[in-house]
């Protein structure tokens, strides 16, 4: 073989062998299928409505230590099968209650604990005022199937001995024209309490409202009795 075949087979071979081999790009693999979400459970049980300003809010109470929390402990315990929906406004008043009378007809209440008017007193308004709007959602609540459960309410004794006594006259006419189950007064037992009620000495305690909720059971008990049998 001339020199001159010689040189050009090694510049060939010289080129063959300097081409790298580009490795071959990793095939991705398909991500998993993500796993379906689970619907959220629905709560399907019958509905109460605790229907109130700040003593039904929990005011000055961490979340979760109302009345109504305590309520809602106080039902699972005895296997009542209802679900407490707090629908307190801190600072409402019996005016504030018919303007969302509507959103609390849209729960479908089963029964409604209607804790209203103290804020009406505190700010002096007028007793006929608060009487016919008290009327206004009893009648709104009741036309709609559910029952009625009225906290009554009184005021601090430097308000007055007239209007005080016109203001309980409210609940105790309301109970019989509307045959009303009825608390006799909401604070029962807590209010005359300074350990159970907080500095303002208008809103209880944690403790306080936990008796509270103890008073609303003895009074609410039997209209869930008369529920079960429907």
């Amino acid at each position: 073989m001339s020199w001159r075949c010689c040189l050009l087979l090694s510049v060939v071979l010289l080129a063959g062998c300097s081409k790298e081999e580009k490795p071959e790009a990793p095939v991705a693999s398909a991500p998993a299928p993500a796993a379906a979400a689970k619907p959220a459970a629905v709560d399907s049980r019958p509905v109460i409505v605790a229907f109130g300003d700040s003593l039904t809010a929990g005011y000055g109470l961490e979340p979760g230590l109302s009345y109504a929390d305590f309520l809602q402990k106080e039902l699972d315990a005895k296997g009542y099968q209802f679900r407490v929906v707090n629908q307190g406004i801190s600072g409402d008043t019996t005016d504030g209650g018919v303007s969302r009378l509507e959103a609390a007809l849209a729960l479908k209440p089963a029964v409604v604990i209607l804790e209203l008017g103290a804020n009406d007193g505190l700010r002096g308004l007028p007793v006929a005022a608060t009487r016919a709007n008290l009327v206004a959602m009893v009648d709104g609540f009741q036309k709609a199937g559910a029952k009625v459960l009225l906290a009554g309410m009184t005021l601090p004794r430097n308000y007055g001995a007239d209007y005080i006594r016109d203001l309980e006259q409210i609940f105790r006419d309301l109970k019989k024209e509307k045959k009303l189950a009825t608390i006799p007064f909401f604070l029962q037992g807590v209010a005359t309490r300074p350990e159970l009620m907080q500095r303002d000495g208008l809103h209880p305690t944690a403790k306080g409202t936990e008796m509270v909720a103890g008073t609303v059971m003895k009074y609410l008990e039997p209209l869930l009795k008369e529920e079960g049998r429907r």
